[in-house]
C-alpha cells in the first residue's frame, strides 16, 4: 500500500472521531474496570489529580495503557503524543535526546544539559546517559509539554518526563511476563527475549510492605552488518529493584527503593548516507564497537499528613551512580578512519522538601531543593595516524526555593502564581580533545594548562568556575466549565543551565570566541512561554477533547554546532547562537463509538524560526552572520505530528475477553544539525496488537511495532568519510549531503508474542 493511500485512510478515520486523543487517556468498555480516570502528580499537590482537571498540557499513561502500547522504553512514546520526540542519541545506547515543542538537543556530550528533564520517582536525572533504556514495573508516565520551571526547576524549558515506578502494596500481588520479538526478515537479524516479574505484599500487616522485581533482556541483534555478514545490535540488560514501605503511624509513610542496572552490547549500527540510501537498513562497518553501563539508583520518600492546612509534607532524597564505556565506528565505513572510545563516571545526590496544603480558597505548594553531582568524562579519537585524547570533569551544585499559590474564586475561577529562585554553581576542568600522548581526565593524567607538545602553539585546556542565579515566575488563570471541562491560560519563564563543553576539538576557534565573551562557559538559555488550552469531556465520559496553543520566545539559545572536519572528524562547538520564536497547536481526544470500541487521534503543529542570529550557524566559507543563517530551520522541530487509533474489547464467556488496538502516527522530517546539512526523515509508525485475557490473571498478546518497516535514525552528523550514494539518484542536498554521515539506525519492523500471568 502506498503511503499516500495510508495517509488518506488515516485522515478518513480521523474525520469520524469526535475528538482528538492519546491512547493514554482511553475510555473503558463495560468489560473493564473503571480505570479510565488517570491521575497525575505534575502539580505536586497533596493528592494526585485527574489529568482532565489540571491546567497543563500533559499526556499521561497508567500501567494498563503502557501494557497495551507494549512500551519497552521511553522512545516508544514518541509515537503516542503530539509535538514530542523521545529519541535516543544513537551514538550510545540509552542516551536521551529528547525534544518537546521544538526545544531539544542533538548531543551525547555528558556536560550538555537537556531541555526536557527526566524525573524518576521524583528524582531528577543529572545526565542523559542511561535514561532511555528498558522500562518495567511502571505505575505511570507523565509527559508534560511546555516549561516546568516552577515545580521542577532548570532544564525543563521544553517539558518534563515523570516516571513513577511501582510501589509496595498492602496486599500480596505478583506478575510475570515473557516476550519474544524480532524482524520477520530472518536475513536482517535475530530475535529479542525479555523476561520480567515481581512480587509485592505485606511483611507486617498495615505497617511494613515490600516489593521485589527483576528484568532481563537478551537481544540477539536486529541488524545485519554487510561488512562481514554478522548480526549487529546484540545487547544484554539486567535490572533488579527492591522496595520497602513503612507506615509507623497513621498519616506517616516512608517508601524506599533501590535499583541495580547492568547493560552491555554492541556499538551503534551506523549507516553512512554517502554510501547507502537512507530508506534502507544497510550499513557496513569494520569496528563492531561496544557499550557497557552500570548504575545504582536509590530513593527515599517520606510523606507526613498534617492538620495544618489539611496538607502533606513530602521529602524525597535521591542517589545515583553511573559508570559507562563505549566504542563506536564513527566513520561508518568498512575502513579504519574514525573510531572513538569513551568513558563516563557520574554520581549525584539530591533532596527536595516540600509542603502542600489548602486554606479555604487558598492552595499552597512550597519547598526547597538541593542537587549535587560529579561528572568525569574521557574521550579518545583514532583518526588516521593521529590519536586524540581529552574530556572534562565538573563539580555541579544547585540550590532552589519555590512556591506556587492557587486562589479559588468560587467554584469556577482559579488564579495561580508562583516563583522559583535557583542558584547553580559549576567548577570544571577541560582538556581539549586533540592529538596528544594517551591520558585520562578521570584518572587526572590529562593536562588542563600549558601548551600541547603535539600541536605547536596550542594550549592544553582550562579550569574555570561559574555561577548562575535566576528567578522563574509563572502566572495562570483557570476557568472551570463544569464536570471535567475547563479553559486555562498561563505565562511562565524557564531556564536551561549554562555550562562547559567536554568535547572541544577546535580550541583556537573556541578560545577566540571565549576571549570575546570573557568566559570559557556558554551562558544559560531563557524561555518565555505563553499557553492557552481547552479541555472538554462529556458527562458520560464518552468524548474528550483537549487542545492547547502556545507561543515560546527563546533567548540566548544554546546549540551544539556540528561541522565536518578533516582534522578531527567532527568539530562540535557549543555556543549561545540565536534568539527564536516557536509557536504551535496541539489536540488530543477520544470518542467511544460503542461501549467496547474507541477511536483516538492526536495532532501537533510547530512553527519555529530564528529572530536574531549571533553566530555563523550555516558554517559557510564567508563566515558571515546573514540572511542564510536566519533562513535555516531550527533543529529538532518537526512541523507536523499526527496520529489516529482504534481500540476494541470483545467479551467472551465468563470473564475472558479479546482486546485489540491499532495506532498510526506520523512525524514530519526535521533538521538535525544547525547548519541543516543533517536531517531526520519523516516517519510513519504503525503499531498493532491483539490479545486474549482469561479474566483470571493469564493473558497472551500478539503485537507488532513499526509494521510499515520505516527507517529512522538517532542522528545525522556530517563526517569527511564516505563517497557518493550507490544508487546515484539526484535528490536535494539536504536529503543527501555530498560528504558522508554518521547516522545510527533504529529498529524497523518488529513482531512479537507476549505471555503474562498475574495473581
Amino acid at each position: 500500500m502506498k503511503i499516500s493511500c495510508k495517509t488518506l485512510l488515516a485522515l478518513a478515520v480521523a474525520q469520524t472521531v469526535f475528538a482528538q486523543a492519546s491512547v493514554a487517556q482511553d475510555a473503558q468498555s463495560e468489560v473493564e474496570s473503571d480505570s479510565d480516570v488517570i491521575v497525575v502528580t505534575a502539580t505536586k499537590k497533596a493528592n494526585a489529580e485527574n489529568v482532565q482537571d489540571v491546567p497543563l498540557a500533559v499526556t499521561a499513561f497508567n500501567e494498563r495503557s503502557l501494557e497495551m502500547l507494549q512500551v519497552r522504553d521511553l522512545a516508544s512514546l514518541s509515537y503516542s503524543a503530539p509535538n514530542i520526540s523521545l529519541d535516543q542519541v544513537g551514538t550510545t545506547r540509552g542516551v536521551a535526546n529528547f525534544a518537546v515543542r521544538g526545544l531539544g538537543i542533538n548531543s551525547g556530550i555528558p556536560s550538555v544539559e537537556p531541555t526536557v528533564g527526566v524525573f524518576v520517582d521524583g528524582v531528577y536525572m543529572g545526565i542523559n546517559n542511561g535514561v532511555s533504556l528498558d522500562l518495567f514495573d511502571i505505575d505511570s508516565i507523565e509527559l508534560l509539554r511546555g516549561p516546568q520551571g516552577i515545580l521542577f526547576g532548570r532544564n525543563t524549558t521544553g517539558g518534563a518526563v515523570l516516571i513513577n515506578s511501582g510501589n509496595p502494596t498492602s496486599t500480596f500481588k505478583g506478575k510475570a511476563k515473557i516476550s519474544f520479538d524480532g524482524p520477520i526478515d530472518s536475513g536482517r537479524g535475530n530475535g529479542n527475549l525479555t523476561m520480567q516479574g515481581g512480587i509485592s505484599g505485606p511483611l507486617v500487616t498495615d505497617i511494613l510492605n515490600f516489593k521485589l522485581a527483576g528484568f532481563h533482556n537478551k537481544d540477539r541483534g536486529y541488524f545485519r552488518n554487510s561488512f562481514n555478514g554478522s548480526r549487529h545490535g546484540l545487547a544484554s540488560t539486567t535490572i533488579l529493584r527492591g522496595g520497602l514501605e513503612l507506615k509507623p503511624t497513621s498519616g506517616v509513610s516512608m517508601n524506599a527503593k533501590l535499583e541495580y542496572f547492568d547493560s552491555n552490547g554492541d556499538g551503534p549500527a551506523a549507516q553512512n548516507h554517502g554510501i547507502f540510501a537512507r530508506d534502507s537498513f544497510d550499513f557496513s562497518i569494520n569496528q563492531r564497537g561496544n557499550y557497557s553501563a552500570k548504575s545504582w539508583f536509590g530513593t527515599l520518600r517520606t510523606d507526613i499528613d498534617t492538620a495544618f492546612g489539611d496538607g502533606k509534607i513530602t521529602n524525597i532524597f535521591g542517589y545515583r551512580t553511573y559508570n559507562g564505556t563505549t566504542l563506536a565506528d564513527i566513520d561508518s565505513t568498512p575502513n579504519t578512519a574514525f573510531h572513538s572510545p569513551t568513558k563516563l563516571e557520574q554520581s549525584q545526590k539530591s533532596n527536595e522538601l516540600r509542603y502542600a496544603g489548602s486554606f479555604g480558597a487558598f492552595d499552597l505548594t512550597t519547598g526547597g531543593y538541593w542537587f549535587s553531582q560529579d561528572v568525569a568524562y574521557d574521550e579518545a579519537r583514532f583518526i588516521g595516524a593521529n590519536s586524540f585524547y581529552g574530556g572534562g570533569k565538573q563539580d555541579h551544585s544547585v540550590y532552589g526555593l519555590f512556591a506556587q499559590a492557587d486562589v479559588n474564586f468560587g467554584q469556577a475561577i482559579t488564579l495561580s502564581a508562583g516563583v522559583r529562585w535557583s542558584q547553580e554553581d559549576k567548577d570544571a576542568a577541560v582538556t581539549y580533545v586533540r592529538p596528544r600522548a594517551p591520558c585520562s581526565v578521570i584518572a587526572a593524567t590529562c593536562p588542563t594548562s600549558g601548551t600541547n607538545p603535539s600541536v605547536a602553539g596550542e594550549s592544553n585546556g582550562f579550569t574555570d568556575k561559574r555561577s548562575w542565579s535566576s528567578l522563574t515566575p509563572k502566572v495562570g488563570l483557570q476557568y472551570r466549565l463544569g464536570g471535567s471541562s475547563q479553559l486555562y491560560a498561563h505565562w511562565t519563564r524557564g531556564f536551561r543551565s549554562g555550562g562547559y563543553n567536554f568535547r572541544i576539538t577546535a580550541p583556537a576557534a573556541f578560545e577566540a570566541i571565549s576571549l570575546a565573551n570573557g568566559s570559557f562557559a556558554f551562558d544559560e538559555e531563557k524561555v518565555d512561554s505563553f499557553e492557552g488550552g481547552l479541555k472538554l469531556q462529556s458527562e458520560d465520559r464518552k468524548a474528550t477533547l483537549n487542545t492547547a496553543a502556545y507561543l515560546t520566545k527563546v533567548g540566548n539559545m544554546q546549540r551544539e554546532v556540528n561541522q565536518s572536519s578533516a582534522t578531527s572528524g567532527v568539530a562540535q562547538s557549543i555556543f549561545n547562537t540565536a534568539d527564536a520564536t516557536i509557536w504551535g497547536l496541539e489536540l488530543e481526544g477520544r470518542y467511544a463509538l460503542l461501549s467496547n470500541l474507541r477511536a483516538t487521534a492526536n495532532l501537533g503543529y510547530t512553527n519555529a524560526s530564528y529572530d536574531k542570529v549571533r553566530f555563523n550557524i550555516s558554517g559557510d566559507a564567508a563566515g558571515l552572520i546573514d540572511a542564510v543563517d536566519l533562513a535555516l530551520k531550527l533543529p529538532r522541530a518537526p512541523e507536523l505530528t499526527w496520529g489516529v487509533g482504534m481500540m476494541h474489547d470483545w467479551a467472551l464467556s465468563g470473564a475472558a475477553s479479546i482486546n485489540s488496538r491499532i495506532n498510526f502516527q506520523h512525524r514530519d522530517r526535521f533538521a538535525y544539525t544547525d547548519n541543516n546539512f543533517g536531517w531526520i526523515p519523516k516517519v510513519d509508525q504503525l503499531d498493532a496488537s491483539i490479545g486474549w485475557d482469561s479474566g483470571s490473571g493469564i493473558s497472551v498478546t500478539l503485537y507488532g511495532k513499526n509494521l510499515l518497516d520505516e527507517t529512522s535514525f538517532g542522528g545525522d552528523t556530517q563526517i569527511p568519510f564516505g563517497g557518493a550514494l550507490s544508487d546515484g539518484t539526484n535528490v536535494p542536498f539536504e536529503i543527501r549531503p555530498a560528504a558522508g554521515t554518521f547516522s545510527p539506525l533504529n529498529k524497523g519492523r518488529v513482531v512479537g508474542l507476549e505471555a503474562a500471568i498475574s495473581f
